[in-house]
């Protein structure tokens, strides 16, 4: 059941890291129309491929625990459960072919358990309160003669019970002659469909598995990013990421009940919204060095959509290197969001609007996220183990961990837990 919802630079760190920006959303399905602020969203996943490597194989091994719960639920219309637990392995392989080009595979799989779509049909524990979802995700990049220019195409899909996604990316970046600046542009388009499921009480003839077939939707974005080593201390960039979604963008299953027909079974309908929707966000990232053991890392995001949303968002990360090996970097996160011009709480709709939700991820609020993260990466490596691949010995790099407690002015709560064991082998 779809309920969808995620060091330091020098002057070519900086460059690469930048470079691959864009092409981190490999790793993702459609964007979840309806969620501005991405508080399910786990740590970014490593960089796709990029031929400045030595030649070196890179797999990561990825996991998060993802865990919320509210009092919003969609499903009942505004109110009930969103009691919500989601588990996603990944692993993330980058394979040299040349000193130039590089392959990229992402593959993963979440696996959650949702108390709000169990309600769809009024019976507690039925297939719609859990579901897994597949992705694979395939990349290429190279870079081009001149040495300054990379170049890099994708595509992917996912698939769970009752959606299936397809997506193709493609991306470019230059770098200035003396590394100190530069573009990158990805573009990315995804082709959505999705099983139509009703609440139980809406479906013709009153019952059966699906509710009226299936619809579409395309989702097409187009990723900026411009960044700049301004000091030997400072480096900025600044990133928009325009989206244009056609079809289905309402959830089928998502109740709205109103204030002339009361809450009576039976009289709600099913949410309905515009089948186009318009994004247009705005990032600056500023990162300063203040010594060689304490950097200040800091994000803002303006974010405005045709639905009537205009969105804040700050983040900043402090990474403090405890020893040469060991990083420890506290981070924390504030978003704030009006409502959507088709949202209003349980009951609050008139049945003369064109337009209805009572999905809380439209609705006007603030959120702070807060947590602390942990980096173990020491020159040699953590170990070193022989694989079955011809005997080759390969090297468990580094060490990840990652713990977020997030908070909304609604009342919705959550906690994720990530971890990332990096490996590379000759």
């Amino acid at each position: 059941m779809s309920y969808s919802f995620y060091f330091p630079w020098r002057r070519a760190a900086l460059a690469l890291l930048l470079t691959a920006a864009p092409a981190l959303t490999w790793a993702q399905t459609t964007p979840t129309p309806n969620r501005v602020d991405g508080y399910g969203a786990p740590a970014a996943a490593p960089s796709p491929p990029n031929p400045h490597n030595n030649g070196e194989t890179e797999l990561n091994i990825l996991t998060s625990y993802y865990q919320q719960d509210g009092n919003h639920g969609a499903v009942e219309g505004g109110i009930g459960t969103q009691h919500l637990t989601d588990l996603t392995p990944t692993i993330i392989l980058n394979v040299p072919l040349d000193s130039v080009t590089r392959l990229s595979a992402n593959v993963g799989m979440d696996v959650y358990a949702s108390a709000s779509t169990d309600r769809i049909d009024y019976v507690l524990s039925t297939p719609s309160s859990q579901d897994t979802r597949y992705h694979a995700d395939f990349g290429y990049s190279r870079q081009l003669a001149d040495q300054r220019t990379i170049v890099g195409l994708g595509a992917g899909f996912s698939k769970e019970y009752d959606y299936l996604s397809f997506n193709v990316t493609g991306s470019w970046a230059r770098t200035s002659a003396d590394g100190n600046r530069q573009l990158s542009v990805a573009a990315q388009a995804f082709f959505d469909r999705a099983t139509l499921i009703l609440p139980v009480e809406l479906r013709t003839g009153g019952g059966g598995e699906h509710g009226s077939g299936y619809d579409t939707r395309q989702s097409y974005n187009l990723n900026l990013v411009y960044s700049q080593v301004l000091t030997q201390r400072v480096q900025a960039a600044i990133s928009t990421e325009l989206v244009a979604q056609r079809g289905l963008l309402s959830t089928p299953f998502h109740r709205v009940y109103f204030r002339e027909t009361g809450e009576a079974r039976g009289t709600a309908k099913t949410e309905l919204l515009p089948r186009q929707r318009y994004k247009y966000p705005v990032g600056l990232r500023l990162n300063y060095y203040a010594t060689d053991l304490v950097q200040l890392r800091s994000y803002y995001r303006f974010y405005n959509d045709n639905f009537g949303i205009r969105a804040h968002t700050v983040e900043l990360e402090t990474p403090v290197k405890l020893t040469p090996f060991f990083v420890l970097y506290p981070f924390y996160r504030y978003h704030t969001q009006t409502a959507a011009k088709y949202f209003a709480p349980y009951l609050q709709h008139s049945i003369s609007d064109e337009y209805y939700t009572s999905d809380y991820d439209l609705a006007g609020f603030s959120a702070n996220k807060v947590g602390l993260g942990l980096r173990y990466s020491p020159v040699y490596g953590i170990g070193r183990f022989k694989t079955p691949f011809g005997g080759r010995v390969a090297k468990f790099k580094a060490l990840d961990l990652r713990y977020a407690y997030y908070r909304q002015s609604t009342g919705l709560t959550a906690n994720l837990v990530s971890a990332d064991l990096s490996f590379t082998m000759p």
